[in-house]
């Protein structure tokens, strides 16, 4: 079953902001997130059940959510995001 994920990356003063996780292969480019009026940054994404690591790349810097629901380590065992679908 897949559900939609909402991201929300507050970064007013980004001019790029990307979503990477484990969903897309760590893809740098597959994911770029749209600016909102309020300087924030969104995408929705739909996820399969499960554990999903995540960051967001901001002007090319790796940067963890403040709202996620924990933070784990990835492969290369760096510290990331984790959001629970269910």
């Amino acid at each position: 079953m897949v559900k939609p994920v909402h991201f929300v990356c507050r970064a007013p003063h980004a001019k790029q902001v990307y979503l990477l996780g484990d969903f897309n292969e760590w893809d740098p480019s597959s994911h770029p997130m749209k600016r909102c009026p309020d300087g924030s940054w969104f995408i929705e994404v739909p996820m399969t059940h499960g554990h999903h690591l995540y960051v967001y790349l901001v002007d090319g810097h790796w940067t963890l959510d403040p709202q996620a629901q924990g933070i784990a380590r990835n492969a290369r065992n760096e510290r990331v995001s984790m959001v629970a679908v269910s």
